[in-house]
């Protein structure tokens, strides 16, 4: 009969964590897995040098419990429509370190389109940071509308929203949508896994701008102040900034309005004023 051990050597518990981690590593990503809804579909991307376009965009509708509609869209657009990029901060409840962040781009008529990139978890996952080290989540860069993205955390998940313009030039702003656009159709034949450090949601965003390495790419929830130090947020200070940033209680207002897009512009436009033209 073999001795039990009650305590393990160190030497033998190091052995089994390596052994779990380079079957982690071993284990290749997939597109074919039992998504939670939300992630369920692939992105797709048509390119070409003047316009593009994405399908499915998500365009899903929210109460404060739940989805109520499950919608979905496909965007096609001109660069040249291009006219701001808005950088978006979702702070994780209970944390000023952690965060999630994404992107909207806004287009002429008043139009807008979301990039979020987020850990595409199956039917059976919840999110853990610590599981996003050891590839349990392929990534997924999710298109969706500006309505669907906000009111899925202002109103169903009740966390705040935070909008900034972003301060770069007309070729700067069609350079990160480009290359967002090509990370998203690269995924649909080469997946590839998330991981909390090195391909998180504000590292992704990172890469496709790309900024200079920053603390902030890991510890999500000071992006925001980190861009303004940048100046790439405008305002006198960063306090001023982020009270004009916070949406929350715009997006929950203004949930049922069919021209949500129209609705967020005028209000952005007269908070920030010449910085949201």
């Amino acid at each position: 009969m073999l001795p039990v051990l009650k305590h393990p050597p160190a030497g033998v518990l190091l052995a089994v964590a390596l052994m779990l981690f380079i079957g982690a590593l071993a284990k290749p990503p997939r597109n074919d897995r039992a998504w939670y809804p939300y992630l369920a579909r692939t992105t797709q991307v048509a390119l070409a040098d003047a316009a593009f376009t994405v399908k499915p965009v998500t365009d899903w509708r929210y109460d404060s419990k739940d989805a109520v509609s499950k919608d979905y869209a496909e965007a096609a657009y001109d660069f040249a429509q291009l006219k701001k990029v808005w950088f978006l901060l979702e702070p994780q409840p209970g944390s000023t370190l952690a965060a999630h962040t994404f992107l909207l781009f806004e287009f002429e008529g008043d139009r807008l389109l979301g990039a979020t990139i987020e850990a595409r978890r199956e039917t059976h996952e919840h999110y853990s940071a610590w599981h996003g080290l050891w590839n349990k989540y392929e990534l997924a860069y999710l298109w969706g509308t500006a309505h669907d993205l906000l009111a899925r955390r202002a109103v169903m998940l009740d966390h705040q929203v935070f909008m900034y313009p972003i301060k770069v030039s007309e070729a700067g702003e069609q350079d990160v949508l480009r290359q967002l656009l090509e990370r998203t159709h690269a995924l649909e034949t080469r997946p590839r896994y998330y991981n909390t450090l090195e391909s998180n949601c504000t590292n992704e965003l990172a890469k496709a701008t790309k900024l200079k390495w920053h603390s902030s790419f890991v510890l999500t929830g000071t992006a925001d102040n980190h861009l303004f130090e940048l100046g790439l947020i405008p305002g006198e200070t960063f306090a001023d900034a982020e009270q004009l940033g916070d949406v929350t209680a715009f997006i929950k207002a203004e949930n049922s309005d069919e021209n949500f897009d129209a609705a967020l512009l005028a209000e952005l436009r007269k908070r920030w004023g010449k910085d949201a033209d």
